[in-house]
């Protein structure tokens, strides 16, 4: 079959639903997605891969030519859900308008798929001396679990790596950590009348609350970078659940939590650290604490700026290299030996919301530098 035109690619790409979320109930397979652009990619002469991550769960790792190095295009297959109503527009139909481009995933992410295999049409017809290696992969707006698999299978992949998450055309070679975690605390139960028949939880958790505090004022005088518009480490106290009435000692607390961690900042250690202040707390309140995350920790990351990826991003897009606030998949695949950057023709401040885009006058530019990194690190 003739590969379709590119706007027609987007519509497709957008047409079929691949929702990643926690609740089970919205879950869906990325299979369909995967399957999609692999048989696009073959077409083109790519050797095509999808290896297996959990049920439905699919990575897609096309690859063009063969020998070490080359260059990775990378970005996720999944969506997170959608308010459909919310929406002027069918969320899973391509609609043109007032410039742009409307659909889930347009922006974050599949449209980028569309735009990578438009820049690759014209060089086909001239010998890769180095692999491109198109990544395609699952879950990142879940558990990256995707990305985590590919870290930990440990095959590399290129000697650079570009993910296409919506950075408005800047690259991007910083970002903090994302740690969400739990502490359940368990106490005993009793009359409110007498304060020695139980062990509250819930004043045991009001202790906890101000040891993470404590920590996070720490971590915020020695952690400091001036290239994040917040240039300290956050630690925000998210929930909290605990007891049933008033004239009930609390016998049961937990309290969920959001750390971002700067680059150099190691989730474990600050793991460790919060583990030592909980457990003298545990035997002052004569309390069981349990401590756990609830999802893998991704970890910070950064790029140095004098990197070969980096100077030449920065070369053709115009633009030094910056901080964002948000994760991506970007520390995976530095895992795995890619110098790595994100960089995407999106606008972060649509992604996730009703009317997601991605405006016309960026599909050019984006075509054209992506272009430049295949001819650079594979012609």
């Amino acid at each position: 079959m003739p590969l379709p035109p590119l706007k027609q690619r987007f519509a497709e790409l957008i047409a079929i639903p691949s929702v990643s979320c926690t609740q089970p109930a919205l879950d869906q397979s990325n299979r369909p997605v995967v399957e999609l652009l692999g048989n696009w990619l073959v077409d083109l002469g790519f050797a095509c891969e999808m290896p297996p991550v959990s049920p439905g769960k699919f990575n897609l790792v096309a690859t063009l030519g063969s020998g070490p190095g080359g260059l990775v295009l990378a970005g996720h297959t999944d969506t997170v859900p959608y308010d459909e109503a919310l929406w002027k527009s069918d969320p899973l139909g391509l609609d043109e308008r007032d410039g742009r481009w409307f659909g889930l995933g347009s922006c974050d992410m599949k449209g980028f798929f569309a735009l990578a295999i438009e820049a690759l049409l014209p060089l086909l017809d001239q010998p890769f001396k180095q692999p491109l290696i198109i990544l395609a992969t699952c879950d990142e707006e879940s558990s990256m679990a995707g990305a985590r698999a590919l870290a930990e299978a440990g095959r590399p992949l290129g000697r650079a790596a570009v993910i296409g998450e919506p950075t408005n055309l800047k690259p991007i070679r910083l970002h903090k950590g994302v740690m969400m975690e739990r502490i359940d605390i368990l106490g005993q139960s009793g009359h409110s009348s007498d304060p020695s028949l139980g062990r509250s939880a819930l004043e045991a958790m009001q202790a906890v609350m101000g040891e993470l505090q404590g920590l996070r004022g720490e971590w915020q005088k020695e952690y400091n970078n001036p290239q994040f518009s917040v240039p300290q480490p956050t630690l925000n106290l998210g929930c909290i659940h605990g007891g049933d009435n008033p004239n009930r000692i609390c016998g049961q607390c937990a309290l969920e939590f959001d750390l971002r961690p700067l680059p150099g900042m190691q989730p474990e250690v600050l793991r460790q650290a919060i583990r030592e202040r909980l457990k003298p707390l545990a035997e002052r309140h004569a309390v069981k604490i349990d401590y756990a995350p609830l999802f893998p920790a991704v970890p910070p990351f950064e790029e140095p700026a004098q990197s070969e990826l980096v100077r030449l991003a920065e070369s053709l897009t115009g633009h030094t290299a910056q901080a964002v606030a948000f994760g991506t998949e970007a520390p995976y695949l530095q895992q795995l030996g890619c110098q790595t950057l994100v960089l995407g023709p999106g606008d972060i401040a649509c992604a996730h919301q009703p009317d997601e885009h991605l405006e016309l006058e960026r599909i050019e530019p984006t075509v054209e530098l992506l272009r430049g990194l295949i001819r650079h690190y594979c012609l």
